[in-house]
C-alpha cells in the first residue's frame, strides 16, 4: 500500500473492493456459499451441508452484505446484521440467548429497547486466501490488526469494509443499537478506526473467549477516525446505490 492511499482510503477502496447489499435471492445464495466454505470447510465451526450452503433460522430476518474483489470480479466475504423478528418482541437475538445469565443490564438492557432499532453483527466470513496473514488463519474474518507504519502503511480494507457497510445498511433500515460478540483484541482494533465499542458483560465461550459488546450506529459515524471518514462515505454511497 502506498502512503498516499492511507490519506485517501475511499478512493483506494474503490480500486480494490466493492460492498454489495445482498438484497436478492441470488446474492443471498452467494452469502451462504461463502459462509459454508469458511465456517464449514475451512474452519469446521459448523457441519458441512450437502448443498454447500450454510444458513440458519436467523437469516430470514437479517440484513446481509457482500464484499467483492474488483480485480478478480468475485465475492470474497460477507457478514449479516441479525434483527428481531417483526411483530415478535419475545424472539431473542443470538447473543441474548448465549449471554442471558451474564449481561450487565445496568449498562444496556436489550429487552427494554425498541426491537426494531437493535441488531447483532454475526457470521463475518472472508475466504481463506484473503485472510492468510500470519496468525489470522483460524479467524473467520481475519482481524482488523495490521495497520502498518507511516513508512509501510497497510489498511484492513476487507474487514473494515464489511463492518462499515453493515453499520450503514443497518442505519438505513432504522437500526441504531448494534451488538456483537467479539474478542477483546478485535474490539481494540475497532477502536482504532474510531468505533466506540463498550463491553456489557464478562466473556463467554463461543469459539474462544468472546465479549458481549454494544455500539451506537450514529455514534460510530460521528466519531470515526478522520482518515477513515472518506472510506465510510465511499461505502455508504455504495450501500445507498444498491437499495
Amino acid at each position: 500500500m502506498l502512503l498516499p492511499e492511507l490519506f485517501n482510503l475511499g478512493k483506494a477502496f474503490r480500486q480494490y473492493f466493492e460492498v454489495v447489499p445482498a438484497l436478492s435471492d441470488a446474492l443471498r445464495d452467494e452469502v451462504y456459499r461463502i459462509r459454508h466454505q469458511v465456517y464449514c470447510e475451512e474452519l469446521a465451526f459448523e457441519p458441512q451441508r450437502p448443498d454447500k450452503r450454510e444458513s440458519d433460522e436467523y437469516d430470514a430476518h437479517s440484513l446481509h452484505l457482500l464484499i467483492r474483489s474488483v480485480q478478480i470480479g468475485e465475492f470474497i466475504g460477507c457478514t449479516r446484521l441479525v434483527r428481531a423478528r417483526p411483530g415478535d418482541p419475545s424472539y431473542l437475538l443470538p447473543f441474548e440467548k448465549s449471554c442471558a445469565a451474564t449481561l450487565d443490564r445496568s449498562i444496556v438492557d436489550p429487552a427494554k429497547l425498541p426491537r426494531d432499532t437493535i441488531g447483532e453483527f454475526s457470521r463475518l466470513a472472508v475466504l481463506g486466501r484473503f485472510r492468510k496473514r500470519q496468525g489470522e488463519e483460524k479467524y473467520a474474518g481475519g482481524l482488523i490488526e495490521k495497520f502498518g507504519t507511516l513508512t509501510q502503511p497497510r489498511f484492513p480494507y476487507i474487514q473494515a469494509g464489511l463492518y462499515l457497510g453493515t453499520i450503514e445498511l443497518g442505519r438505513l433500515n432504522g437500526v441504531e443499537t448494534l451488538f456483537i460478540l467479539t474478542e477483546e483484541r478485535l474490539a481494540h482494533h475497532l477502536r482504532r478506526l474510531g468505533v466506540k465499542i463498550k463491553s456489557i458483560g464478562p466473556p463467554i465461550e463461543h469459539r474462544g473467549q468472546r465479549l458481549p459488546s454494544v455500539m451506537s450506529a450514529s455514534g460510530i459515524i460521528k466519531d470515526l477516525n478522520i482518515l477513515v471518514r472518506p472510506l465510510y462515505r465511499t461505502i455508504a454511497a455504495e450501500v445507498a446505490k444498491a437499495r
